[in-house]
This record gives C-alpha cells, structure tokens and sequence, in this order.
C-alpha cells in the first residue's frame, strides 16, 4: 500500500510503500449511479447535505455567465463556484438535470449521504485499504491501475483534465463533465473508473501518519474532521492534481459535496 513517487505529494501521506493485509470483502465494479441514488432517496425521502445547505459547489466552466457571476468562489480554488440550488438531481444547479445521465455516478453526495444510502442497501463504504487494493487491479507497485503508463499506446485509460487547466480542456478522453460509469476498460479485478471520473469516500478518517498503523484490516485513525477520498476526478491535471494515481490521496469534511465528488459502496 502506498507509494514514494517523485511526481506524488509526501504532505498527502501517500507513503512510505508498506504491506497491508485485508480480509475478503466485495466492492462494486463501479461508483453508484444517478439511477441507483434516485431509487434510494425516492424509497426514503432522504435528503441530501447539499439540499439541506442549499447550495454546493459547481466547476465554473460549467455555468452560464450570470450564474457564474453571481455566485461565490473560494480564494484557493477559483474555479469552484458556490451554487445555490446545486444538488445530486442538479448537478450544476436550477435547469440541469440528471436525465441524461442516469448511468453516470452520483455527485454533490457527502459522505453522511453515502453513508445513509449504504445503510438502506446493506452495504458500507470500503475502508482505505479496501479500496487502495481493490483499485490495483492484483497489479503491484504501480503508478496507475493498469500500469505505470497514463495513456499507453496512446489509449486513454481514465476521465481526467486535458490541455490547460482551469481555462481549456480538449476532451481527448471524450469527456468534458462526468463519464457513464464504466466508460473505460475495467482494471484486473474488473473495477470501472478508480482513476478519474469521480473522487469517492472511504470509510477511514485522515490520516497521514502511518507509523503505528496496524498493517491487518487498517481503518485509519480513530478520530478525525475529514474524511479520505480516493481516486481523482475529471477535474484533476497533471499540472496540479495528478491524484489520478492508484496510491494518491485527499480528504473533505463529511458534510461537503461537489460536482466531482461520489462513491461506490462494499461489504
């Protein structure tokens, strides 16, 4: 588990490379979709973080003009607006909708509302280490989950950021917002899309120092205020974020939500 890249990020607590064991468990082969998420909330009346709040945040890029004028941006990541209205069934506010992409993977979900969905499936979400495995593929010690190369023979493997980031992105991989969840080949262990596409919560708080860390069924620290992301989103880019690597890591708040942002649940 973990990695000492030279391109990774040693803050994030990507390493040191050590052995980890897990018990079985099951993982699904891709993040819950927008279809799997209506027929939760429409069996429960759940309601979501972000409809809660009444906003959540949206790439700017994404938003007509007025609506990207008018809504607050955060100092250390610009491109993020604050959008009233945004929420899972509108995704990029008042007037968009998921009925298009009802195979594409839920976002603006907080790690309290995967929880929730996990509790009403009789599932849970995979630890860090679940996921971390489940990702490689049965590959070791490699960048991503199909190899060390990111495009090998020039075939995108993963929908992330290409061209100039924030300002232009030529969508060679084909998508521009979020992809159909198993829009790519599957790693090894038949997984869609643990690169790219979406961030997804883990069960683990965050964590960075793995030094006393048990090294059988690892849960992370007892304790924390962030909860652990995996797996990088269309929105990373290897000029910032190049979190699309299968040891990288980050971490938000349980309660927060984003146009990039999932899940996919275990047991």
């Amino acid at each position: 588990m973990g990695a000492e890249d030279p391109d990774g990020f040693p803050a994030d607590g990507e390493g040191p490379v050590r052995s980890v064991t897990v018990e079985p468990f099951q993982v699904a082969v891709h993040a819950v979709t927008n279809a799997q998420f209506a027929e939760f909330t429409e069996a429960t009346g759940y309601v979501t973080d972000a409809e809660r709040f009444g906003w959540s945040y949206v790439f700017a890029g994404f938003l007509p003009g007025s609506l990207r004028k008018d809504s607050p941006r955060p100092d250390a990541a610009p491109w993020w607006c604050g959008v009233r209205g945004a929420s899972w069934q509108h995704p990029e506010g008042p007037g968009s909708t998921v009925e298009e992409r009802l195979d594409h993977p839920a976002v603006h979900v907080s790690w309290h509302d995967a929880v929730a969905f996990c509790r009403w499936s009789g599932t849970r979400l995979p630890t860090e280490a679940e996921w971390e495995y489940a990702a490689r593929g049965g590959l070791e010690r490699k960048r991503f989950a199909w190899g060390d190369e990111l495009a090998p023979g020039g075939e995108h493997r993963c929908n992330i950021w290409q061209g100039q980031f924030p300002v232009k992105n030529t969508v060679e991989d084909g998508y521009r917002g979020t992809a159909p969840v198993d829009a790519f080949p599957p790693n090894g262990f038949g997984l869609h899309n643990v690169a790219g596409n979406v961030w997804e919560w883990c069960a683990d708080w965050w964590g960075v120092d793995h030094s006393a860390a048990a090294n059988r069924n690892p849960t992370g620290p007892a304790e924390g205020t962030s909860k652990v992301m995996r797996g990088g989103s269309y929105l990373c880019h290897d000029s910032y974020c190049n979190r699309y690597r299968v040891a990288a890591r980050t971490s938000n708040t349980p309660d927060s939500s984003s146009g990039n942002l999932g899940f996919r649940v275990a047991s």
